[in-house]
């Protein structure tokens, strides 16, 4: 399962760099990978997480945090 997250703030590749670490860092998210021009990350999860951690960490970076997506699936 992946879970498409809009981000507000995001300018530049550190910003990226730091939404991503904060993401991969949680216990149930294998992998995040922002996209700048869409102003989202998407986070593959490896377990089910709660969406108020993912908005946490991603305000504790500063940024804010949109509509949460959840893509399901074979090509999710």
């Amino acid at each position: 399962m992946k879970k498409i997250i809009n981000v507000s703030g995001m300018h530049c590749a550190h910003c990226a760099s730091a939404v991503e670490e904060a993401l991969t860092a949680i216990d149930g998210i294998s992998k995040a990978k922002v996209d700048l021009t869409k102003g989202n990350v998407t986070a593959t999860m490896k377990s089910d997480v709660d969406d108020k951690l993912i908005i946490e960490a991603i305000t504790e970076k500063g940024f804010e945090a949109g509509e949460i997506t959840i893509k399901t699936g074979l090509f999710a």
